[in-house]
């Protein structure tokens, strides 16, 4: 079993920046593709980021040129840098994280979540 904690969320002013952080942990695995999501109030969850195990990011029009993905794959973590915030950036971080474990199937996993709010 594997598990991802989130943290660094909180509230922040328009134009400020916070830095997410997704840390993976449980027995033996390796992390193909990271995936950051975000859910605000009556909408629906939408792909803000990704990165794949080589190093390759896509990201959301909304979001180009703002935030920055990466990852530590000695720390087993992804990150999320976001920069120049927008009120219309305020929602739940939601990490998830392509798995490969020995004896068990690929598998995606999620992380809680963590509340971004940016105020105007």
């Amino acid at each position: 079993q594997v598990q991802l904690v989130e943290s660094g969320g909180g509230l922040v002013q328009a134009g400020g920046s916070l830095r997410l952080s997704c840390a993976a942990s449980g027995s033996t695995f390796s992390i193909n593709r990271i995936g950051w999501y975000r859910q605000a109030p009556g909408k629906q969850r939408e792909l803000v980021a990704d990165i794949s195990s080589g190093g390759s990011t896509n990201y959301a029009d909304s979001v180009k040129g703002r935030f920055t993905i990466s990852r530590d794959n000695a720390q087993n973590t992804g990150y999320l840098q976001m920069n120049s915030l927008k009120p219309e950036d305020t929602a739940v971080y939601y990490c998830d994280a392509l798995i490969t474990q020995i004896g068990i199937p690929l598998r995606n996993y999620w992380g809680q979540g963590t509340q971004v709010t940016v105020s105007s």
